[in-house]
């Protein structure tokens, strides 16, 4: 059967104002017009869609399930129409992440770079929070997506597999914790630290490791990049504690070493999470396919 946008479209304006001359003048189309669009389409599926009365037109109760067809399909064919434009660079799109310290410092820039590659009409908004405050920013739509601590629940939102993050411990060439591989973070906490500011949100959650173990760091440094934090390191400075795949990379650099950590809570699993497939754009959709590591989302979603 054919059927064109039009004909889609002057039903749902029908069904909205209640009135065929309301509905025309929508378009604008003379009445006359509409009120042929409307008894041809109605002869096509064999079907009557409204119900003539003095108070206006009402829908027939198949109607009413043609009316819900017409809306998802006219839902479709403006997101087809935005994601035409954004293509051709006639519209802008801006996604939205958050993510934690360690995502946004080690792992994320490395992923985005190809996805920005191919889809130079996008812009991206990268925020740093902890886990529950992106996951609280996701549910109420203040972000696209988000990047999280895997070990929370989630129960309403759609979780995907990210990245596996372990924090380790990075010392100077001939330190005494490189004997105790692995350690503990309360075999380091005798000794100073170098640390992030206090705001960032994975220098949060390691001071809030610590006092869980009754001894608070003794922080002698606080610089504002792992990099300053390496370099300190490498003088002396203190130690500190990083994502493994920062430091490994200032290992290979700089005279600092890597002593892996024995606390099961240093080794997490970071979790991508939305609202619902249903709500992302397709921009969104796509860069969700890009960070995942299963590349067809559509197939291993868990809610």
């Amino acid at each position: 059967m054919h059927f064109d946008l039009p004909d889609l479209r002057l039903i749902a304006a029908i069904a909205t104002t209640g009135s065929l001359s309301k509905a025309a003048a929508t378009f604008p189309v003379a009445v006359s017009a509409a009120s042929t669009r409307l008894r041809l389409f109605e002869e096509r599926c064999g079907l009557t869609l409204f119900v003539r009365s003095s108070d206006g037109m009402s829908l027939t109760p198949a109607g009413r399930l043609v009316l819900e067809a017409c809306q998802g399909v006219l839902k479709e064919a403006r997101q087809l129409s935005d994601t035409l434009q954004e293509l051709k660079g006639e519209r802008r799109i801006t996604l939205r992440l958050a993510a934690s310290t360690v995502a946004n410092s080690t792992f994320l820039p490395a992923a985005l770079g190809p996805f920005l590659a191919d889809y130079p009409e996008v812009d991206l908004q990268l925020a740093e929070h902890n886990s529950k405050d992106v996951l609280q920013a996701v549910r109420e739509g203040g972000i696209d997506i988000g990047v999280y601590d895997g070990n929370l629940p989630t129960d309403d939102l759609l979780s995907l597999p990210f990245r596996n993050d372990r924090l380790v411990l990075l010392v100077p060439h001939g330190h005494a914790l490189i004997g105790q591989r692995p350690a503990s973070l309360r075999n380091a906490l005798s000794y100073p630290f170098v640390c992030l500011p206090a705001e960032r949100a994975m220098q949060r959650f390691i001071e809030y490791m610590a006092v869980r173990n009754a001894l608070p760091l003794k922080v002698r440094v606080r610089a504002p990049s792992f990099d300053a934090i390496a370099q300190l390191v490498a003088q002396g400075v203190g130690v500190s504690m990083l994502p493994e795949v920062a430091a490994t990379r200032f290992a290979q650099e700089l005279p600092v070493a890597v002593v892996m950590l024995e606390d099961v809570w240093a080794t997490r699993e970071l979790r991508l999470c939305v609202r619902s497939w249903e709500s992302l754009s397709s921009h969104a959709r796509q860069l969700v396919s890009y960070l995942s590591t299963e590349r067809s989302p559509g197939d291993n979603l868990s809610a």
